[in-house]
């Protein structure tokens, strides 16, 4: 038996070397081909500086940067935003500052509104050495509010240096009964402060409210009002980060998406402010104090997970105060709390029996995280791509996968549709020699639809990855990044970030209404690839309605089960349309941005800007809107409807 034992791990460690040698060949071959296009890319560079133009333009050169140091040059696109960036601050304190206020009669009729039952909202609010103002315009913020159905516990672990704390609250609980306060026997941090204060709560429901921060007068009511229309057990609202003592001095204004369960893993969006049924808490503790410092990100990942229906108010109604040693003014203040917002993240991933996720920080912010998450399945990925002709293009998508790429087990398709140059069927031959690709002959006119329809009945893999023979993937774990979306149940598409040539964003996901059409648009078009999106969007994973079929993943048997693509969408927004029949079965599509790819973008069939073509989008353009009228008319649940459909940048909609 001894024997047979080192036998078996002999043959076990032969086979780990043989592994690690195959990798081995593999990392150096990429390599070399890394290196031949840095060679490449510097010669290039090279016979540009050795040009005339290149020595007599030096001088202009010189003065264009001295002045980019200096801070005064700008380029046009760079001075267009900034403009547009200048109004919008001064219109916003107009929309979503002071001015949003209720009026002496708006406040009457909230007021005075009946709902069809009583319910009282417990806010909690620790205290710890705050400053009088602060403290004074965070309790008169409440006792401002329109819905009265209120009570504000306030549970204080200041020192004694510290004691007017304790007299003002006092006071404000002497003038109003629905104010409770306790002075603790010594502080016990943020969440055993918290902890204290639900201890004094008696509503049906728990609000948490920081000790320097300030609600809008109408945030009880508009909370109560959703509760009543739509049965919420957790509510939260849109915020406004603000300097000094004016909440109108705004400096950053977060306008989120409605629930999204990867959004929420990757970022703690959701933040301020947090309102859930009180009977959400049976099943768990409030904060758990090996959390601190990211204590919410922790409870908002449990209670969510919990609640039946987590409702949005896309309203400013929480004014997030930014000062020295706050979370909002610096995230060094609390360095701790990077490392306890990955653990939270990684105990929400196990309620899931999610295992064995690297999470990492974004160059976004620290707090914002990449997570990887273990591959569970070795599934055979199909490549399925549509070609007419363009043979070069085509051999540039094919050589990427199989050069770049660090997944094995998958197969090319390669769908052809009316080729007429030899220089495609020359090609054709140099493939039939690999075991990797096959080549399906299609006839018909051009289909985009109809033609995955037919890859996907001919493809042996358990997935499908759409691809596009004007993409070229970027990055090794291309076709990883997005199995690690597509391999889970409760994911139906997963996309990709796609780059023009010039290093600009083409998709970065799909936003439902965008654009003259009024059908689907793509969000953060023409960005700079360097750019990290509106609120660090464009450096984490994210729950979208759609991705682009220039680069989609999807199990086959999900494709097949909503029938695939709708062939009357014969070129335009079939992705689109099959993304939403996808979420009409309750399944996420998912945007990462880690796989990464260049789209010439239509190449191979021109775009729909003239003649037939611009006929025919014309024609599928309205088909969609009929289609899913109900669902445009709902707006795109994960874009906000405060930012306008006109454009791509996340421009607010301020008329």
């Amino acid at each position: 038996m001894g024997q047979e034992k080192q036998m078996d791990e002999l043959t076990y460690y032969k086979e780990q070397c043989d592994k690690l040698k195959r990798e081995n060949v593999e990392l150096a071959s990429k390599l070399a081909t890394c290196e031949a296009r840095r060679d490449e890319v510097q010669a290039n560079l090279d016979r540009i500086k050795g040009s005339f133009v290149w020595k007599v333009a030096k001088p202009l050169r010189m003065v264009r940067v001295a002045f980019i140091r200096l801070g005064y040059y700008r380029s046009p696109k760079r001075i267009a935003k900034k403009i547009r960036s200048k109004r919008m601050e001064k219109r916003a304190y107009k929309f979503f500052g002071t001015e949003s206020f209720p009026n002496e009669e708006t406040r009457k009729l909230q007021e005075e509104t009946r709902f069809s039952r009583e319910i009282v909202f417990s806010v909690l609010v620790p205290l710890y050495n705050t400053p009088e103002k602060f403290l004074r315009d965070m309790i008169d913020s409440v006792k401002a509010q329109t819905y009265g159905g209120w009570e504000l516990c306030l549970a204080d672990g200041s020192d004694a240096e510290h004691a007017y704390v304790g007299e003002i609250c006092r006071k404000y609980a002497e003038e109003d009964k629905r104010i409770v306060y306790r002075k603790l026997e010594k502080n016990e941090g943020i969440s055993g402060n918290t902890n204290a204060c639900f201890a004094m709560a008696t509503g049906e429901y728990i609000g948490l409210f920081d000790h320097d921060d300030i609600l809008h007068p109408c945030a009880f009511y508009e909370y109560r009002k959703v509760i009543e229309e739509q049965d919420a057990d957790y509510v939260y609202c849109d915020e406004a980060t603000f300097t000094g003592n004016n909440i109108n001095k705004m400096i950053t204004l977060h306008f989120k998406p409605d629930y999204a369960l990867d959004t929420l893993r990757a970022n703690n969006y959701i933040c301020h402010f947090s309102l859930f049924k009180r009977s959400l808490l049976q099943e768990t503790a409030l904060f758990r104090t090996e959390y601190d410092g990211s204590q919410d990100h922790d409870m908002i990942l449990r209670l969510t997970s919990l609640a039946k229906n987590v409702v949005h108010v896309p309203k400013i109604l929480y004014y997030w105060r930014a000062h020295a040693g706050s979370v909002a003014s610096d995230i060094g203040a609390k360095l701790y709390a990077i490392d306890a917002a990955k653990r939270a993240v990684a105990d929400h991933l196990r309620h899931y029996e999610i295992y064995n996720s690297l999470i990492t920080s974004t160059r976004a912010f620290e707090t914002i995280f990449r997570i990887q998450y273990e591959l569970t399945t070795e599934g055979k990925v199909s490549i399925l791509i549509p070609n007419k002709d363009k043979a070069d293009m085509l051999k540039k998508c094919i050589e990427a996968i199989e050069s770049r790429n660090t997944y094995e087990n998958y197969e090319i398709l390669i769908l052809e549709n009316n080729s007429t140059e030899q220089a495609t069927f020359d090609y054709y031959k140099t493939l039939e020699a690999n075991p990797k690709v096959r080549i399906l002959k299609y006839e018909g006119e051009f289909n985009y639809s109809k033609i995955n329809n037919f890859g996907a009945s001919q493809a042996d893999g358990e997935f499908l990855l759409l691809l596009n023979n004007d993409v070229e993937i970027k990055n090794a774990d291309f076709i990883k990044e997005l199995l690690m979306y597509a391999q889970r149940e409760d994911v139906g598409a997963a996309g990709a970030k796609l780059l023009y040539p010039n290093d600009t964003i083409q998709h970065a996901g799909i936003v439902l209404g965008l654009g003259a059409h009024r059908t689907a648009g793509h969000i953060h078009y023409g960005e700079e690839n360097a750019h990290i999106g509106y609120m660090g969007r464009l450096c984490y994973a994210q729950n979208v309605s759609a991705v682009t079929g220039a680069a989609l993943m999807v199990k086959r048997r999900d494709y097949l089960a909503v029938n695939g693509l709708d062939e009357d969408f014969a070129v335009a927004l079939n992705d689109v349309d099959f993304c939403l029949k996808l979420r009409e079965r309750g399944l996420l599509n998912v945007f990462t941005p880690f796989a990464e790819g260049i789209h010439y973008e239509s190449v191979s069939r021109g775009k729909d800007t003239a003649g037939e073509n611009a006929a025919r989008y014309d024609k599928e353009c309205e088909l969609f809107r009929n289609k899913w009228k109900e669902v445009l008319e709902q707006g795109d649940p994960y874009y906000n409807p405060n930012f306008t459909l006109d454009r791509s940048d996340y421009s607010l909609n301020i008329s």
